[in-house]
């Protein structure tokens, strides 16, 4: 007997709970959900999370200042506390689809809490009215090949800080932030026999109205700020693509862009290349270059001050510049499975945030700046192999050799360069061929590397998880992951250049332990553009000192 249709056979879903134990629990819950009727499909997926955090910066700074050295040291511990709600919704109705991406974080609240030798200082940092981002995005796609679109973005922060040595209020401070970006774009693809033309512009204009306000009790002047970023980017690109019979196929782009702001206004080339030669499974040969332009944050760009205590300070930079990223990389692929890729990196005027001892003063200063560049270029090997279906195992093997150098970082100069190798193993095992357990153990490791100035120590971590599955069709996942046993993941930091002396220490950066169930119905499988963007949210949209 036939089964009568009902309006919700086009409903699937996955609900998801999991909690986190590292030094304190967080716990949270996803539902996402599709439905699908006639030409509309919906979309959705929510997701409510109380986090709490917890890490510890041990720091020796031996600061050379007026011909003497002093040694400071520090030993700071940051906890935070929030509650986030994000929410991912899109209504699609054949070629026209509406999406909105959002994020509330409320009861927002964060501790720095430090002791050593210029005393016990408390930094409270608290969020006065929830943190807002919300993006809602247009995109039609055209029968003849034209696809337009656009969308709205805004952020809203409003935040205090009370700085306290033992129990002296020394200073406090309001920062907000509200800021309001439009993006269009309109994009045209031609077909002439087997070639395709692609081309097409785009615009965004932003809008940061920033703030910073200062009540002064027992420190040094710090000017406020209120102040108006307006910020306007604008390109356009041609592309083509073609595939031969024989094997090779192509794509080729060039895009030109436009930057402007009240400090500076510059234009870029910016070229994309890809192709592959695809004769045989056995050997695939793939070729790619492409480049991206990275922008700093507005937060950044006004120039505001943060004090982390009597010495350490933390100040923005209104000469920052867009860099770009240049990416280059060949792959050759064996039997589908055997990937060794040679790739080459290289960041122009790429840009590096380190602690700097100031000659003036005793002061440590924290400042994004852009170097002349950074550059990597290295060797990837990815190799998949096992034992049926008992043991599967998957060895990556990445050498590499980095190199930053920046003629001015503050009052000096630094040229740094290492080879450096990352290695991991993952491993899953299962007890038999339909077995609803595995078991997982992973293996990473790092060796010495650097990060501008300054030269990081190897770090290695092992992780391990059982997966059980159950219910009808296996539609229930219950998984155990502990991430970090040997809590070996987190580096130590090391700068001895010029006259700078200075070590961090960082502890528990990794170390957790995670319960997760899943219940998935009606065969719902994931989507990639479903999962919550947190791209262009506060730390990328916004940034903050």
């Amino acid at each position: 007997m036939l089964k009568t249709p009902t309006p919700l056979d086009g409903l699937q879903g996955q609900v998801r709970a999991g909690y986190n134990q590292s030094h304190y629990g967080s716990y949270g819950g996803v539902l996402a959900a599709t439905y699908a009727i006639k030409d509309w499909t919906f979309d959705l997926n929510y997701g409510l999370t109380r986090s709490k955090s917890w890490s510890r910066e041990e720091t020796w700074s031996n600061h050379l200042y007026d011909g003497k050295r002093t040694i400071i040291e520090d030993d700071m511990r940051r906890i935070g506390k929030n509650w986030s709600n994000t929410i991912f919704a899109s209504a699609s109705w054949k070629t026209l689809k509406l999406t909105y991406n959002g994020q509330i974080v409320s009861d927002s609240k964060s501790w720095n809490l430090s002791s050593g030798t210029l005393g016990n200082y408390t930094n409270a940092y608290n969020m006065l009215s929830p943190v807002g981002y919300h993006n809602i995005a247009l995109r039609y796609a055209a029968p003849f090949g034209m696809t337009v679109g656009g969308d709205y973005t805004c952020y809203s922060e409003n935040r205090s800080q009370s700085l306290f040595k033992d129990t002296d209020y020394l200073l406090g401070s309001e920062n907000r932030q509200d800021i309001n970006r439009w993006h269009v774009y309109v994009d045209q693809e031609h077909q002439f026999g087997k070639w395709q033309l692609n081309y097409g512009a785009e615009y965004q204009h932003s809008k940061d109205h920033s703030s910073q306000h200062y009540g002064i009790v027992g420190m040094a002047d710090n000017p406020d700020f209120d102040d108006i970023l307006n910020e306007d980017v604008a390109s356009f690109y041609v592309g083509t693509q073609r595939s031969f019979d024989w094997g090779l196929s192509f794509n080729a782009s060039a895009k030109g862009e436009y930057y402007h702001n009240k400090y500076q206004h510059n234009w870029n080339f910016i070229p994309q290349l890809g192709a592959t030669y695809y004769k045989t499974p056995k050997n695939i040969f793939q070729l790619n270059f492409d480049a991206q332009r990275i922008y700093p944050s507005y937060w950044e760009l006004h120039g505001g001050t943060s004090h982390i205590n009597d010495y350490s300070t933390i100040i923005g930079n209104p000469k920052l510049q867009p860099y770009i990223q240049y990416d280059a990389q060949f792959n050759y692929i064996l039997r589908q499975k055997y990937v060794a890729t040679l790739y080459f990196q290289y960041g122009d005027k790429a840009t590096v945030q380190l602690p700097y001892q100031s000659p003036d003063a005793l002061n440590l200063i924290y400042q994004t700046i852009n170097m002349n560049y950074k550059r990597v270029v290295g060797l990837n090997i990815h190799a998949p192999f096992g034992a049926g279906y008992i043991w599967n195992a998957t060895a990556t093997a990445n050498v590499f050799n980095q190199r930053e150098k920046a003629d001015n970082f503050h009052d000096i100069s630094f040229d740094n360069s290492k080879w450096i190798f990352y290695g991991s193993l993952t491993n899953s095992f299962k007890f038999s061929r339909n077995c609803p357990v595995s078991l997982s153990v992973d293996f990473s490791y790092i060796s010495p590397s650097l990060q501008g100035i300054a030269d990081l120590s190897a770090i290695w971590k092992i992780d391990a998880g059982v997966k059980w599955q159950f219910g009808k069709k296996r539609c229930c996942e219950l998984d155990l992951k502990a991430d970090d046993i040997f809590n070996k993941w987190s580096p130590t930091m090391t700068i001895s250049h010029a006259g700078q002396d200075y070590r961090m220490k960082v502890h528990d950066m990794a170390r957790n332990i995670k319960l997760t169930f899943i219940w998935r119905f009606n065969g719902f499988k994931p989507k990639e553009n479903n999962i919550i963007d947190t791209s262009v949210q506060p730390s990328a949209i916004a940034g903050r000192c």
